[in-house]
């Protein structure tokens, strides 16, 4: 008989952990045992203020009832069905909640397990969609500079965080990227969207010049998230869409952060005013409890290419665990809460409290840039010479130690809080951080 060895539970080194300094952590690990509300309790039962919605994704707040009973539910009836060639009733019913929210006209969806998956399928379908069309030679795809769209090579290639992409070589080929947004002059402090910068939407313009007619989508991300919230200036999307729709171009959003009320709508579609015609979502479509991500399309995406194949199988594409019944139960029970608790609605009620909070960090030596939309918030910090991104780690550390978890992307912290958020809650966050700020070295 076969004897299992069972590590210690403190044995550390068999987890190889993503995105972290793994020499560090485990010197000094900092670990989270439970959830609640707007809070972890450490193992030893200390509690950290979840400023980040775990990471961007527990928007409705942890712990849930109504989630996890709709998840120990779905798991008794049925834990797996493939959707290749078949399908089971709870996909097609999570799929419909979804595209009651989506934009009009925006009803088709295909489910994947991640934010980095919805990317990559969302690439594949605008390349399927132009051969459908007969433009096959439309196989370039355009992103932006400090752009993230996850981990695979189809999101790392139109991405433009260099951190993401230069330890690994080539990217797919046939890629360009347009400026970002970040650091144009006048908007330093912003509330909300900022003033200027609605030039930059067109450089596509230049890049449609340059290469012709192969330009097949573009990528961007509403609000970009990952890489220190940088918020659209006025006119910036709806510039993008209006050349986009001029040149024949598909525009993908990335509403994997921005999506299920993280800015105060459903979408940043919907708050911005701007319909792309492909979408990608994920984190907070199950409140994060079971992975789960998803691509909508227009209606006219879809039927191009349904309909362009007489018989057989229309889009090579898919995943064993897309539409798994665990994650469509979750995601049925989440878009509940949402609807039912009005998630979005709070978010917009909260955030001129929010954005007074955030606003008052620009008398905290150090900061040189506040950034806000929604309940998102980028605190942007001047960097310690000679060691960037040293001085916002430091920030994250202590705060942490003082029983508050936020995020940080270079020298900026990201404050992103579960949309159940109130008050004191948002004095704790920032007042802990305005401390820490003070405290850290410069």
């Amino acid at each position: 008989m076969n004897e299992i060895s069972v590590p210690r539970p403190n044995n550390l080194d068999a987890f190889w952990m993503p995105y972290t300094d793994n020499k560090s952590f485990k010197d000094k690990p900092r670990m989270l045992a439970r959830a609640e509300g707007m809070s972890y309790f450490t193992p030893e039962g200390r509690e950290i203020l979840d400023g980040t919605a775990g990471l961007w994704c527990c928007n409705a707040g942890h712990g849930r009832r109504e989630i996890v009973e709709a998840i120990q539910k779905q798991a008794a009836i049925m834990d797996f069905a493939p959707t290749f060639q078949m399908g089971h009733p709870i996909a097609f019913e999570a799929a419909a909640r979804v595209a009651e929210m989506t934009p009009e006209g925006m009803d088709r969806v295909f489910f994947v397990n991640s934010g980095s998956e919805a990317a990559d399928t969302a690439l594949k379908i605008a390349l399927a969609w132009h051969k459908a069309r007969g433009d096959s030679q439309r196989v370039r795809l355009v992103g932006r500079e400090r752009g993230y769209h996850g981990v695979g090579f189809g999101g790392m290639s139109v991405g433009g965080i260099g951190g993401n992409r230069k330890q690994f070589g080539a990217q797919l080929p046939y890629v360009d990227h347009l400026p970002h947004t970040h650091g144009v002059p006048g908007n330093l402090f912003a509330k909300g969207q900022p003033e200027n910068g609605a030039n930059l939407a067109e450089v596509l313009e230049n890049l449609v010049a340059l290469h012709g007619d192969t330009i097949a989508a573009v990528m961007v991300e509403p609000l970009a998230g990952s890489t220190g919230v940088l918020v659209p200036p006025k006119g910036y999307l709806q510039k993008l869409r209006e050349i986009c729709t001029k040149h024949g171009i598909l525009l993908i959003f990335d509403e994997v952060i921005t999506g299920f009320g993280r800015i105060g709508a459903n979408f940043g579609a919907e708050r911005l005013g701007v319909t792309p015609d492909i979408m990608t979502m994920a984190k907070g479509l199950t409140n994060a409890a079971v992975p789960m991500g998803a691509v909508a399309t227009s209606n006219q995406v879809y039927d191009t290419i349904v309909n362009g194949v007489p018989a057989g199988i229309e889009l090579f594409h898919g995943y064993t665990y897309s539409g798994h019944p665990l994650a469509a139960a979750a995601a049925i029970a989440t878009l509940e809460l949402h609807r039912a608790e009005d998630l979005p609605g709070r978010a917009r009620a909260m955030e001129p409290y929010f954005e007074d909070a955030a606003h008052s960090m620009r008398d905290v030596p150090g900061v040189i840039d506040v950034r806000n939309m929604g309940l998102v918030a980028g605190i942007e910090l001047a960097p310690r010479a000679g060691k960037p991104t040293a001085r916002a780690m430091d920030v994250f550390k202590t705060c942490f130690d003082k029983g508050v978890l936020t995020r940080v992307t270079g020298d900026i912290v990201a404050l992103s809080p579960p949309l159940i958020v109130e008050k004191p809650h948002i004095d704790r966050l920032f007042g802990t951080l305005a401390d820490a700020i003070r405290a850290v070295p410069a």
